[in-house]
Order: structure tokens, then C-alpha cells, then sequence
């Protein structure tokens, strides 16, 4: 079980990683993933995680507090918007741009109801 973990973590962080150089995937869940998977199956790797200085304090945020940085919340706003946006533009089918829009105003609320990191 522990190397299912692993796989899930080591995808879960490629993701990530992708992230920052793709602006429509999300960095800090796929980061927030791998850590948890890594927890699981490696403590090097989630100790690793916990001492890096760009996915660190994300991460202890969240455990500690559930908490999202104030940064973060703008950029994943941001990408939301964008995302919409990029949908309209592609015309997809206006039933599928209603639930789109529900689906990503909830998001939105729920990382803006998170306390500031």
C-alpha cells in the first residue's frame, strides 16, 4: 500500500510542479496532495516537503489552520476567472457553463471563507 501512496505523491507533486509554469493548474492542492500521500509512504519525502521553502509554509498552513495564503487565494481567483472565461471563448454549451460557474463559485467561496496564511 505504501508504494500506491508514493506513486499518488510523485504524481501529485509532477502536477504541482507543472503548475507553476502552466497558470490553469492548481500548484498548492496537488502540493497539499503530495504531501498527504507522502505522509503515508515516505517520511523523507514528507519531511522534505515540510522543509522546503516554497511548498513549506503552504503546507503548514494548511495542517496547522486550514489556512490559505492571501496570495494564493487571488492566483486560484484568478485562474477561475480565466477558466470561465476560456470556456466562453471556446463556446462550450451553455448548460455546461451553468454548472461550470456553480461548481467554481463554490470553490471560490470556500477559499475565501479559509483563514488568511
Amino acid at each position: 500500500m505504501r508504494v500506491l501512496w508514493l506513486i499518488a505523491g510523485s504524481i501529485s507533486l509532477g502536477l504541482g510542479l507543472l503548475g507553476v509554469f502552466l497558470p490553469l493548474l492548481p500548484t498548492v492542492p496537488f502540493v497539499l496532495l503530495a504531501a498527504f500521500c507522502f505522509a503515508r509512504s515516505s517520511e523523507r519525502l514528507h519531511d522534505w516537503m515540510l522543509e522546503h521553502p516554497k511548498f513549506g509554509p503552504a503546507i503548514a498552513d494548511w495542517r496547522d489552520r486550514g489556512a490559505i495564503s492571501a496570495r494564493g487565494k487571488w492566483a486560484a481567483t484568478i485562474s477561475i476567472v480565466a477558466s470561465l472565461i476560456l470556456a466562453v471563448v471556446l463556446g462550450f454549451p451553455t448548460k455546461v457553463l451553468t454548472i461550470q460557474t456553480i461548481a467554481l463559485a463554490g470553490v471560490t467561496l470556500f477559499i475565501w471563507t479559509r483563514p488568511n496564511g
